[in-house]
């Protein structure tokens, strides 16, 4: 029986590894959820996230009437995951979700090997994941065909971009499942404007060390400026697998004390530490820290990739290079420095945007939306 209009929803929500902004997603998610009284759990994995996950998981606890519940889920597929999704299968058993939402590859496949039930609607949100890897690589092909051969095992996919929407429909094929698009948004409080420190780099970049979100890039823009004469300074607020190779490439560089590493930060506190930020992945879907420097005004060049250009819109253009370069990441750098006026005019005209289409609460209210209709289709 579908729960009837008015009713608490019992969602249970499903990721891998709470670090980044699919973790913000879904503590943001599951606050607004529980706020409009509806039942709700997470389940996550137990060998990632450390002690920020913990804290976070602590402080939203008490307001999960169906609990946090950490699982050993690995990146990679393994043998192990079989233990591991019987033990989900018997957690979901047990909870008896009307909604059972998986972010993320890993936690999207583990809910959607579930059968089909008439109680509980199973729901997909990709975050990029598995769409990241190209068709012409070897994991590309067996992502590509797990996702494929669980596709019509799903009663919603929510995107949180039309760029993820429409690759997987590109690369993976039509759902016949509903399929929605709802953008990230963030929290009134994220309005207010950043107070720069006294000792702000020129330039500062605020993320997960890894590979497909470009620091390794950045670093190498910074060090063709340098090389220019153009003495710009960086500042990198993260933590990730990619964090050795990056100081071993600001050594390499002689870059020395024009970088500084900060370590894992609150994303208003790593804006607070530079003039301008930097976002130069070679990926992404609809990036939290593009929404909410936003958000905050803060002047920002980013990457023309994935659903970034939807964040900035069609009037800030000229904020954007071309993905995977340095050199146009330099020249990005290089025009937005020698013209602060006009970069600090653009983020307050994005921050315009971000507050009418990018909030908290119209996510909040799309995803439910997009849960009653699928619980409505069944």
């Amino acid at each position: 029986m579908a729960p009837v209009e008015g009713q608490p929803l019992r969602i249970l929500h499903a990721v891998r590894a709470p670090v980044g902004g699919i973790f913000r997603h879904i503590l943001d998610l599951a606050n607004g959820q529980a706020e409009r009284g509806h039942h709700v759990g997470i389940v996550a994995d137990s060998l990632t996230g450390g002690e920020r996950a913990e804290q976070a998981f602590a402080e939203i606890a008490p307001r999960l009437k169906l609990g946090v519940h950490r699982l050993a889920i690995r990146r990679e597929p393994v043998p192990a995951d079989l233990l591991v999704w019987i033990r989900f299968r018997h957690l979901v058993r047990r909870l008896k979700p009307d909604v059972l939402h998986g972010h993320g590859a890993k936690a999207g496949a583990f809910v959607r090997l579930r059968s089909a039930s008439r109680e509980t609607i199973r729901v997909y949100t990709p975050h990029g994941g598995s769409l990241h890897y190209p068709l012409s690589t070897l994991k590309g092909q067996i992502y590509s065909r797990i996702e494929r051969a669980l596709m019509n095992n799903t009663e919603l996919f929510l995107f949180e971009s039309a760029f993820a929407r429409d690759t997987y429909q590109r690369t993976i094929g039509v759902p016949k499942g509903l399929v929605r698009m709802v953008f990230n948004g963030v929290t009134a409080g994220e309005f207010d404007p950043i107070v720069k420190a006294e000792d702000a780099t020129d330039v500062c970049y605020v993320g997960e060390f890894r590979l497909i979100k470009g620091a390794d890039l950045l670093i190498d823009a910074v060090a063709r400026l340098r090389a220019d004469g153009k003495n710009v300074t960086l500042t990198l607020g993260g933590e990730g697998e990619e964090t050795a190779n990056l100081k071993a490439q600001v050594a390499r560089l002689n870059l020395g004390e024009a970088v500084r590493f900060i370590g894992h930060v609150k994303a208003r506190y790593g804006f607070s530490r530079g003039r301008l930020l930097v976002v130069p992945s070679r990926g992404d879907s609809m990036p939290y820290v593009v929404i909410e420097a936003g958000a905050a005004g803060m002047p920002m060049v980013a990457a023309d990739v994935g659903g970034i250009p939807e964040i900035f819109g069609p009037d800030h253009a000229d904020a954007l290079f071309v993905p995977g370069s340095a050199g146009a990441m330099a020249d990005a750098i290089e025009g937005a420095l020698e013209n602060m006026e006009a970069a600090q005019a653009r983020a307050k005209s994005l921050r315009e945007r971000i507050f009418l289409h990018f909030s908290q609460k119209a996510m909040v209210d799309g995803v439910l939306a997009g849960y009653r209709d699928a619980l409505a289709n069944r």
